[in-house]
């Protein structure tokens, strides 16, 4: 499983013109689902976004949780996070989970997050998503599993 965290101060997902999720200051987590991922490496993907210290404290330092700070998360689910493009022009797909079971993961992931109390906003699954942010910093981060 791979998270790729853009810490923003504003985002929104539409699907076909409507606002499906909107967050101001927090993060957009775009979320991609391998055939060989199961809930273990949801769940320690979950406690990772939630406890990384990625926020700036009062001295410009990357000391604060989502948590810490009560972040909003816009969740957005990803395939192409396992887009393989070492051989020829165009990318290959093999190692993504099939549709049912990432949407499985994906939902699980949804609720584990959803837990912390923490303003949590998804996309749409399998949807074609238009996601509009401003990235902070910019802060960028990804983070894999399988958890060790």
């Amino acid at each position: 499983m791979r998270i790729l965290i853009q810490r923003v101060t504003r985002a929104e997902v539409r699907v076909d013109d409507k606002i499906e999720g909107r967050i101001s200051l927090g993060a957009v987590v775009l979320i991609g689902i391998a055939k060989s991922d199961n809930f273990s490496d949801a769940d320690y993907l979950a406690d990772k976004l939630l406890n990384l210290r990625f926020f700036s404290d009062q001295d410009s330092r990357m000391n604060l949780s989502a948590t810490d700070i009560g972040a909003a998360l816009l969740l957005i689910s990803q395939f192409t996070l396992y887009g393989d493009c070492r051989k020829g022009r165009r990318p290959g797909f093999d190692a993504a989970a099939p549709p049912e079971r990432a949407r499985e993961l994906y939902d699980y992931f949804v609720d584990q997050v959803r837990q912390s109390g923490l303003d949590i906003q998804t996309g749409v699954f399998q949807a074609h998503m238009q996601v509009e942010l401003t990235n902070d910093g910019p802060v960028t981060l990804l983070l894999e599993s399988p958890a060790v």
